[in-house]
């Protein structure tokens, strides 16, 4: 049995993947909230980024490997901004929330972050940079078009044109 055998046969795209990462992570602050275990959320969020990070097609490496910290943020400016609406102070409410949130979280957010660049730079990321230096690179050496100048509109432009003559000139 070669290596293709052995190859999941599901592959996400990397908008599949992010999404799988924020709706475990959410699912995770779900759980958490019901069974009171702060490492829930963390252990989900890590757990759906590896695995969106080996399921995702290799064209698409470098679009999720960006992705892990702006999922676990936006899932818990969620949560946060939810439990602040029901207190005195939204503001003050939401940034000690997000304070405390992202602080608990920060190992899981770093652990799956390194996870998912060890994780696809061993699947080709390397390879995606490179053809995107190339392209870029191309793209600065293509001679662009000239964009026209500035030409200012005729004189008379904006004022009313006047059809045929006036009447009783006729």
């Amino acid at each position: 049995m070669g290596e293709k055998g052995r190859r999941s046969a599901v592959r996400l795209t990397a908008r599949g993947a992010i999404a799988l990462a924020l709706v475990a992570t959410m699912a995770g602050y779900v759980l958490t909230a019901l069974l009171n275990v702060q490492h829930i959320v963390g252990a989900a969020f890590v757990i759906a980024s590896v695995l969106g990070a080996l399921l995702v097609n290799r064209r698409e490496l470098l679009s999720l490997v960006v992705t892990p910290p702006l999922v676990f943020f936006c899932a818990t400016l969620f949560v946060e901004l939810g439990r602040a609406f029901g207190s005195v102070s939204i503001v003050q409410s939401l940034a000690l929330g997000l304070y405390t949130s992202m602080t608990r979280g920060a190992p899981w957010l770093f652990a799956g972050s390194a996870l998912v660049l060890g994780i696809t730079w061993r699947r080709g990321l390397r390879d995606n940079v490179r053809e995107l230096r190339e392209e870029l690179k191309a793209g600065a050496e293509m001679p662009r078009p000239r964009q026209p100048t500035f030409a200012p509109e005729p004189e008379g432009y904006f004022e009313p044109k006047m059809y045929g003559s006036p009447r009783g000139e006729d």
